[in-house]
């Protein structure tokens, strides 16, 4: 005798209500795999947000390309290291070039740094993972960027500073967060700056160590108070590396819906 080798086959009914819940869930793990990822570039003393625009298009990965990016412009104040002049500086700067030791204006500081804030809790207010939330700047924007992150209360994705200096002396590290303290920070330097002196940039090394603080030091042999194309390369790759994502997992669980809907 002949067996029959063919197997039935099974449907599965699913009313409107389940079918709604199951495109609903779908959809938000889509939306997960293309997590919002926020990237805010702060300019140099008397520079513009908008004369910075171009650097985004430097990141051409296909990971960042739902980035949100945002180059605000600082406001137009007095810089002491300027005899005064007025110019678009994020706070006072008493004295350029910097080197080791070199004068600080810690109060203007702080209160530049309330403003980046604002800038980070809209962000996440908007429903961005703070992790995903990147804080890059150069030279006077790298030293905000680097006093952005240490107070800032959460931990964010990372900050990168390119040719800046530490704003503070070291007995504001008491005053650092914890969460602050876990955000790693990525600085790149230029071993013939001529404005931020390079060895002004190595002591951010100590500091960060005191202060309990992840810090990836980046040299770059003859480059001066400017950015290359290099550079660039490298903050792109190191905030791909760390970018919070589901995609993995999410990819796992939609094959499951696939093969809840193809059941047979």
């Amino acid at each position: 005798m002949r067996r029959n080798t063919q197997t039935k086959k099974k449907t599965i009914f699913i009313d409107h209500h389940c079918f709604l819940s199951i495109c609903t869930f779908g959809l938000s793990l889509l939306s997960n795999t293309m997590a919002r990822i926020f990237i805010l570039w702060l300019h140099g003393l008397g520079d513009s947000g908008p004369a910075n625009e171009f650097i985004q298009t430097q990141f051409q990965s296909a990971d960042l390309k739902n980035a949100v990016w945002l180059f605000p412009s600082a406001p137009f104040n007095p810089v002491t290291c300027n005899n005064g002049a007025v110019m678009r500086s994020w706070f006072d700067v008493p004295e350029l070039p910097f080197k080791v030791g070199s004068r600080i204006d810690e109060s203007s500081v702080v209160a530049a740094v309330k403003s980046v804030h604002s800038i980070i809790d809209q962000e996440i207010a908007q429903g961005t993972n703070p992790e995903n939330v990147f804080i890059c700047g150069l030279s006077q924007g790298g030293a905000l960027t680097l006093a952005s992150v240490l107070l800032y209360p959460k931990t964010i994705g990372g900050g990168a500073v390119l040719s800046g200096w530490v704003p503070f002396s070291s007995s504001i590290i008491s005053q650092f967060p914890e969460e602050a303290k876990k955000t790693p920070i990525l600085w790149s330097h230029g071993t013939d700056d001529n404005l931020v002196l390079y060895e002004a940039g190595q002591a951010a090394i100590p500091f960060l160590n005191e202060a309990g603080v992840t810090c990836e030091f980046k040299s770059y042999p003859g480059l001066g108070h400017s950015i290359s194309n290099k550079e660039l390369k490298y903050i792109e790759s190191w905030i791909k590396r760390r970018l919070k994502s589901s995609s993995s997992s999410t990819c796992l669980q939609l094959n499951c819906l696939k093969d809840l809907f193809h059941s047979s």
